[in-house]
């Protein structure tokens, strides 16, 4: 009968024989040679060692004459002796099951905790989505309703205002036409005056037609002035009313945008196919105002409105005015220098013949000029081929190998060249810069030749038909602006 946990043998492997020696005395017990290794806090093994393993001696060799008949190996062997030491007691046995069960039950509690914990976060953050959805919905419904009060009164401001400006726009036409009906009437007086003042000798009298034209020429100036200011005024008051106008025509186009983005958030739901992810805009905070400065804002754009519309009405009063004192004043005026005028025409054909040989010189020498600079252009075209050979030449020469990069004479003379052309072609340019300003010069006086040659002929014209044209003179209806 062989004991637990020894390794069966086969008879053959039993211990060899020995012819030479005899066996040999046991030497040691297991007990002496492999010492018991006992664990922190558990008792000694030895009370529940049994009795037939307690002291196991060893088998000597067998020597030649002698040999084992049953060919079995020792009944314990030291390495599962060793084995035996290690184990731990029903006690330790208990008291980690008892361990692992409060532990677990421990485990389960806490994770029972957690669930009923999380299924509460869970109905009150739902609840708390529902009730934040409910009122950025009430919020959005709240804006909606302050953007269509808002949206309302920018509109009738908004059609206040172009009628108004529509009112002030007539004004300003009609202005503009009195004053440009009394342009004809003054430079007929001015060009009066003008060809009077260039009388010569005894005709060089200040009498009661110089006296009526100045007078004449004075009063339609002081009108157009006057009619100018006003209607210069009202082209401001315009520009006021057009930036009031603009700003509420910007703001309703906000609101309009504004009511429509209000309105399409309004309308989402949770089963909206729009909706989607957009990480981080909470963050970017791109607001510009508060409910505060943004009613402000469009209160402050209705009046500015209102005060545009204020000032408007009372510039058409004032421009009213204007037209019917003025025309009166023309009217009188021009009756009384109808009495008394006299025409020279010679002195204005003399200075139209002077001018119109100075011309002809200016002409002639902007010909030449423009000849002289399509020499220069050409001269400078002609020195950039060289100049471009010369910079080849240089470019090659520096691909020359070692000590072949020599400063020798052909070096020395292409850099002279190169130099040589640039300061050449600077000097024509240099030329054709001025002869360039000249030219411009020139042009400048033949045109102010010109005009003063289309003056001086419109002048011998109104000179010699000058009865005839003041024979004719606006009309009541046309100097107030109809």
């Amino acid at each position: 009968m062989e004991f637990l946990g020894t390794t069966q043998l086969a008879s053959y492997c039993g211990t060899k024989k020995s012819c030479l020696f005899p066996d040999l005395a046991p030497t040691s017990t297991t007990k002496d040679t492999y010492q018991s290794y006992y664990l922190p806090g558990y008792r000694y093994l030895s009370s529940w060692r049994p009795s037939l393993l307690h002291k196991v001696v060893s088998v000597p060799p067998s020597s030649d004459k002698q040999f084992n008949p049953t060919g079995r190996p020792a009944t314990v062997l030291p390495a599962l002796r060793s084995a035996l030491h290690a184990r731990y007691s029903t006690r330790d046995w208990h008291q980690a099951n008892m361990a692992q069960l409060k532990d677990s039950e421990a485990s389960r509690y806490c994770a029972g905790r957690l669930n009923a914990d999380s299924m509460r976060l869970i109905q009150d953050k739902d609840q708390l989505t529902y009730q934040m959805q409910e009122d950025s919905r009430r919020n959005l419904g709240e804006r909606i309703s302050s953007i269509d009060f808002w949206r309302s009164e920018l509109v009738y401001e908004l059609e206040c205002l172009l009628k108004e400006a529509q009112a002030l726009e007539t004004a300003k036409k009609r202005l503009e036409c009195a004053a440009n009906e009394i342009q004809g009437p003054l430079k007929v007086a001015l060009e009066c005056l003008y060809h009077r003042e260039k009388r010569k000798g005894i005709d060089l009298v200040h009498d009661d037609v110089e006296k009526n034209l100045i007078k004449e020429a004075d009063i339609f100036k002081d009108c157009h002035e006057i009619l100018t200011k006003l209607a210069e005024k009202i082209s401001q008051q315009l520009g006021i009313i057009r930036d009031a106008q603009h700003a509420l025509e910007q703001d309703l186009s906000d609101k309009n945008s504004a009511h429509f983005i209000d309105e399409k958030c309004f309308n989402l739901r949770n089963t909206s196919d729009s909706i989607n992810y957009y990480h981080g805009v909470e963050k970017a905070d791109g607001t510009v105002s508060v409910p505060a400065t943004w009613a402000k804002f469009s209160e402050d754009n209705i009046r500015r409105s209102q005060h545009a519309r204020a000032n408007s009405v009372k510039l058409r009063e004032d421009a009213e005015v204007g037209l019917e004192s003025t025309s009166e004043e023309m009217w009188n005026h021009f009756i009384s220098t109808n009495l008394a005028f006299n025409n020279r025409i010679a002195e204005v054909a003399e200075a139209k013949n002077k001018l119109q040989a100075q011309l002809a010189k200016i002409l002639q020498e902007i010909f030449q000029t423009e000849d002289t600079i399509t020499l220069l252009e050409r001269s400078i075209k002609a020195k950039e081929y060289p100049l471009k050979v010369a910079q080849t030449c240089l470019e090659g020469r520096t691909k020359r190998p070692n000590i072949e990069l020599c400063h020798d004479a052909p070096q020395f003379q292409l850099v002279t060249e190169v130099y040589t052309i640039d300061n050449t072609l600077n000097t024509l340019k240099r030329r054709l810069q001025e002869a360039h300003d000249t030219l411009q010069v020139l042009i400048l006086n033949k045109s102010k030749l010109e005009h003063e040659i289309s003056v001086k002929a419109n002048s011998f014209f109104i000179d010699k038909k000058c009865m005839d044209m003041r024979k004719v003179f606006p009309s009541t209806p046309r100097l107030i602006g109809y």
